[in-house]
């Protein structure tokens, strides 16, 4: 992409309307009511592998008792995901901590363009929630056996621990080992459609991220409140 062009993955833009019952949408309004009689000190946002994750026993374990918020809405880009930020589900609240998990969706883009996306995401939510510290997930293998979407996944990866370093407030939790055997497939026990997450390989994301998460809130001071006379 030359220097110029508008990057398609970090513009903003919902959803469209597939199916014809606005479901995205009712979704989205919800996060934004959300917002407003709810006080997480983490929130999570992305796609699917956000969504999911509240179906399972590790999220009432681990990140309940942190009065997470899950914003994520499945078949998600990185588009999605600004549009959405910038439409209500930054405000009314103050998280320490952001995760954000996003971008294995973005087949029309390139790995480039995908990094873009999420840089610009990072970017947005450092403007809207300067207090909070965001962790990026890496994005995760995807397909029984190697595939092209598998090495756009691990380009992504690698180009986002060059970029996030130059990041403020940002760090990348890299979370893609331990899925791929030996001889390049996935097994059905972490990945049941080898895209989505069983509740074992839940387990092998989650307990690195909860303790990342857990030092993160302890390094966020508590907010003093200011009166003004």
């Amino acid at each position: 992409m030359s220097q110029g062009d508008v990057n398609p993955a970090a513009v903003p833009h919902a959803a469209e309307d597939v199916q014809g019952d606005d479901r995205w949408l009712s979704q989205h309004q919800r996060f934004v009511l959300d917002c407003k009689d709810k006080e997480p000190d983490v929130l999570f946002v992305g796609d699917s592998m956000v969504q999911l994750l509240q179906q399972y026993e590790i999220w009432r374990e681990l990140f309940s008792p942190l009065h997470a918020l899950n914003f994520g809405i499945g078949g998600d880009t990185t588009r999605h995901v600004l549009w959405r930020l910038q439409n209500g589900e930054l405000q009314n609240i103050r998280p320490k901590v952001v995760v954000l998990w996003i971008g294995t969706n973005n087949h029309e883009n390139t790995a480039e363009e995908v990094v873009g996306g999420i840089e610009a995401i990072i970017k947005l939510i450092n403007t809207l929630q300067p207090q909070a510290k965001t962790i990026v997930m890496g994005l995760l293998p995807r397909g029984e056996k190697p595939n092209r979407l598998r090495e756009k996944n691990t380009r992504v990866n690698a180009l986002l621990r060059s970029g996030l370093p130059h990041l403020s407030r940002v760090q990348l939790l890299d979370v893609d080992r331990g899925f791929v055997q030996p001889e390049g497939s996935i097994s059905r026990h972490d990945m049941f459609d080898f895209l989505h997450l069983t509740a074992a390989g839940y387990a092998k994301v989650c307990k690195p991220l909860h303790e990342l998460i857990m030092q993160l809130v302890e390094e966020t001071p508590e907010e003093k409140q200011v009166t003004l006379a």
